[in-house]
């Protein structure tokens, strides 16, 4: 369960809001990072008057976090390494699916759901390890997709420009929930068991959020009638508040460990242990995926193991981290 002492980092989507407002309710110290900190100040207000008299008062606070920058992903988790403080679950809840929009590239110079979707919460959950480390027992949790199932990583073209395969937002997309589960499942395996630490994929379902936000009008009013949306936002966040509460999912994921599974912890929406695509099998090419990722995002190979050491490590954006 989640204590009062509890602190979880949610960098924030529009499905975070039933997700942290549960967890706050629950008693956990919540800290929301967004690009827009203005609209998380003003709901968190609504929330606190909506919660007022029912028990403590929410404690949640707002960080600026944009994954379209690593730089900000670099500067975030300084600022918080810089706390000293515990973290005891991050869940990487930020996405983005660009329906039918054609190829873009972030100012970093990566294809925008490649580096939402993957590269920046692999490069924070690599740069929060010291807090995550310092509130052992802790928990990585990764809100993945049932799309990784038609997911293809070429851990050589991860931004899609080769030619080999003609991009469009479905392979971007699927192609970068594919590499998340990938990344998590060496992670998951390069943590030792002292560290404390379970990193775990879940899908949230087929859930109605305002994904589609970024389309012209027209196409969003089209999206949000399409029939097969079963869950709402709160629904939706079922898997995300089992994998970051349940008592069981740190057993399970060592139980994986010591089997030798190739990949991590995958929750269904339905809150129970699933398996990843066959693709995700493919040892060889996660660990392709994962020494291209820590290239991409400028770290070094040997990260984990050094800051499970406490050394420092040096990132091309940002500060060096501890």
């Amino acid at each position: 369960m989640i204590s009062l002492a509890s602190s979880l980092v949610l960098p924030a989507a529009s499905a975070a809001k039933s997700l942290d407002r549960q967890l706050a309710e629950s008693g956990a110290h919540v800290v929301m990072a967004v690009r827009n900190t203005k609209n998380a100040q003003e709901l968190i207000r609504k929330w606190q008057e909506d919660w007022s008299g029912k028990g403590l008062p929410l404690n949640i606070e707002v960080m600026e976090l944009d994954l379209l920058s690593l730089d900000s992903v670099a500067q975030f988790a300084e600022a918080w390494n810089a706390r000293l403080a515990p973290l005891h679950v991050l869940i990487n809840n930020a996405g983005i699916f660009s329906i039918g929009e054609p190829q873009k590239f972030s100012k970093d110079g990566y294809e925008e759901h490649m580096q939402v979707n993957h590269l920046a919460p692999a490069m924070l959950s690599i740069l929060l390890l010291p807090s995550l480390i310092r509130g052992s027992p802790s928990r990585i949790i990764n809100v993945n997709s049932t799309m990784h199932y038609v997911g293809f990583v070429d851990p050589e073209d991860m931004n899609v420009v080769s030619g080999k395969r003609k991009y469009t937002s479905v392979v971007g997309y699927g192609g970068s929930k594919l590499a998340q589960i990938m990344f998590s499942s060496v992670l998951h395996k390069r943590l030792p068991a002292e560290a404390g630490i379970s990193v775990v994929c879940v899908t949230p379902g087929i859930v109605l959020t305002n994904v589609a936000r970024d389309l012209p009008q027209f196409l969003q009013v089209g999206y949000r009638l399409i029939p097969y949306f079963i869950f709402n936002a709160e629904e939706g966040a079922r898997s995300t508040l089992f994998a970051a509460t349940d008592p069981q999912i740190s057993e399970y994921c060592e139980m994986l460990k010591a089997d030798d599974w190739p990949v991590c912890a995958y929750i269904s929406h339905d809150c129970r242990p699933t398996n990843a695509s066959e693709e995700a099998h493919n040892v060889e090419t996660s660990y392709k995926v994962w020494e291209k990722t820590l290239d991409l995002v400028g770290l070094p190979l040997d990260s984990v193991e050094r800051l499970i050491e406490g050394e420092e490590i040096k990132c091309r954006y940002g500060n060096s981290q501890e």
